[in-house]
């Protein structure tokens, strides 16, 4: 398994869902830094400024008032390639939707599709997964 420590950007528009992901990342002692953001357009301004940045994996929730999740992303794909290259993206919803389950799929730089709340066992699929795709 890779022990790299990763860095971490959470997008919901819901504080204790930002919080309950927050503490699960903490929890796996991998985290190098954590950025929680309820407005996806900051999140985007922090990506914009993060140059030079280091693998970064994104959690950022389907369902939120003003930019949503595909919106997120879309403007997110829109951004140069080696502004894009470091961040490993992934979307949340609670509703297991098979449309917006589809929709993930044709963005490049989305990797998977996952349930909300963020769990201890998800991230778990996260970090094994990103230790393999790494190895």
């Amino acid at each position: 398994m890779n022990d790299e420590k990763l860095h971490f950007i959470v997008i919901d528009d819901s504080k204790l869902d930002c919080f309950i992901a927050d503490k699960i990342i903490q929890n796996t002692g991998r985290s190098n830094t954590i950025h929680t953001f309820q407005q996806p357009a900051d999140a985007l301004e922090h990506i914009k400024t993060s140059a030079g940045a280091s693998t970064t994996i994104v959690f950022v929730d389907i369902q939120m008032p003003v930019m949503n999740g595909f919106e997120f992303v879309e403007a997110f794909e829109a951004l140069p390639e080696d502004v894009r290259k470091p961040y490993i993206i992934y979307m949340l919803s609670s509703s297991i939707n098979e449309n917006d389950i589809t929709k993930v799929r044709r963005y490049p730089s989305v990797k998977q599709f996952l349930n909300k709340p963020l769990s201890g066992k998800t991230m778990n699929m996260v970090l094994e997964d990103y230790g393999t795709a790494t190895s």
